[in-house]
């Protein structure tokens, strides 16, 4: 279905919660290294409960072997510095949803490289610096999969 990508994730429970989303969801999570904690700390296996089986995650070396394997796919990179509200997009399955690490977001020199289109934000009120990262991936995987109609749901 689609595609979650954390960019050097730091905060293991919110990975581990991000993990049970993409099982639910049936979406596949992409961890681009390096990462703030392993794949066996306490707080991921525990946020994640028993979805680590039901999930399917990959792993890379750094941004640069993750593009060079997910190309031409569609990437949309989730960004308070977006300009465009991720509602305005029309989802297709195998997109790519890239979200950043926990306490800086997407690097400029990233973001800097895609088409402003592809540049999407979550409305905030003002003076508010970020949503939480699991609960940002939530709010747009289930956005782009309410637009597939639930696809494989029960």
């Amino acid at each position: 279905m689609f595609n979650v990508a954390l960019y050097e994730p730091e905060i293991p429970p919110n990975t581990g919660n991000i993990i049970r989303l993409c099982a639910n969801s049936g979406s596949r999570l992409h961890l681009i290294h390096p990462l703030g904690f392993t794949l066996e700390d306490r707080q991921l296996r525990r946020a994640g409960l028993d979805y680590h089986d039901l999930a399917c995650l990959q792993e890379y070396a750094d941004m640069a072997t993750f593009l060079s394997q997910h190309a031409p796919r569609r990437l949309f990179a989730c960004s308070t510095r977006g300009s465009r509200c991720y509602s305005e997009v029309d989802y297709r399955p195998d997109d790519t949803l890239l979200f950043g690490p926990e306490t800086r977001g997407l690097p400029q020199t990233l973001l800097d490289q895609l088409p402003p289109e592809q540049l999407i934000r979550i409305p905030m009120q003002a003076g508010n610096r970020s949503i939480n990262l699991s609960n940002a991936v939530a709010i747009i995987l289930f956005e782009a999969w309410r637009q597939q109609g639930f696809d494989g749901a029960v």
